[in-house]
């Protein structure tokens, strides 16, 4: 059993600098060779979506020098990640809120993915400026200003409708999700598409974590038994 969509929390970066006696942001860098390895391992699989956390709503409060260098290693990526992304045929995607970023990072973000939109090897989704509870909330906007407009009814609303308003509701929900660093927490990372996810936890540090460590989280995922509300002995029957 091999996940198709894999979902990761990339944590670890600063304590992996203070470690070596650097600044933080050498550990935002060698964090991004780290996912260089591991989207390298998901295309190898044939993994269908990668989605990362790069960037959350609630980082912001971090110190401002921090978050302008994180604001140009993520411009820096965009420019010199695109042309493997085309080599690898692999779709990029942006999800999260994209009025706080600067008008050209804006721009950057819609041209490379203008240029990828066509690529059906894998899609790379970065979470950037996201936040799980902004997702909902934003979903519920849209369903508001529909019964607004007259174009749905209150009892309209269900489950499905707000489900089809979620960022990524045109792909399959992840079926692992991976956080590095020994936290054990979602922090507010698609909260909404991780209700029936596999959860792994591991203390490697981001920059750390490379294909063999990606490879032993989904043999960890291979063992275990999916049932989505139904017995185990059900699911056993329709896999028999």
């Amino acid at each position: 059993m091999q996940p198709r969509h894999i979902a990761i929390i990339m944590d670890g970066n600063g304590r992996w600098a203070k470690k070596r006696f650097l600044p933080r942001y050498a550990g935002h860098r060698s964090g991004l060779e780290a996912m260089r390895k591991v989207i390298r391992h998901c295309r190898k699989l044939e993994i269908e979506v990668l989605t990362v956390f790069a960037f959350s709503s609630e980082n912001w409060r971090r110190p401002t020098m921090e978050v302008n260098l994180l604001m140009d290693l993520f411009a820096t990526a965009l420019k010199k990640e695109l042309a493997q992304l085309q080599k690898n045929d692999i779709r990029l995607r942006i999800i999260g809120e994209r009025s706080a970023f600067s008008p050209k990072l804006q721009a950057q973000i819609a041209d490379a993915e203008a240029q990828t939109i066509d690529n059906k090897g894998m899609q790379l989704v970065v979470a950037a400026n996201y936040g799980g509870q902004w997702d909902i909330a934003q979903a519920a906007q849209q369903l508001a200003a529909q019964v607004q407009q007259g174009q749905l009814t209150l009892d309209d609303i269900n489950t499905e409708q707000l489900a089809s308003l979620i960022n990524l509701a045109d792909v399959p929900a992840p079926d692992l999700f991976i956080r590095t660093g020994g936290e054990k927490r979602i922090s507010n990372f698609l909260l909404w598409q991780l209700a029936y996810t596999e959860l792994y936890f591991t203390d490697t540090l981001w920059p750390d974590f490379d294909g063999d460590a990606l490879q032993l989280a989904i043999d960890d995922y291979a063992t275990r038994q999916r049932r989505f509300g139904k017995t185990g002995e059900q699911v056993k029957q329709e896999s028999s």
